[in-house]
């Protein structure tokens, strides 16, 4: 059974997720933020929302 999340606990999770991809390194930060569209099935604005904070961010806040 799954369990249904809010839509800003999988934006979390999708941060979280692309800074630990970051931190191993060789990876695009735009084929980052598509893979975790696709593993945390995020919306457009949530993926807009993704490219504006880590433009903004340039370093992770959960490290």
């Amino acid at each position: 059974m799954t369990t249904i999340m809010p839509a800003s606990e999988l934006t979390r999770k999708a941060i979280a997720w692309i800074c630990e991809k970051q931190d191993e390194g060789g990876h695009a930060l735009s084929t980052l933020i598509e893979e975790a569209s696709a593993r945390f099935n995020l919306s457009p604005l949530d993926v807009e929302f993704l490219q504006r904070f880590f433009k903004e961010n340039q370093d992770c806040p959960v490290r």
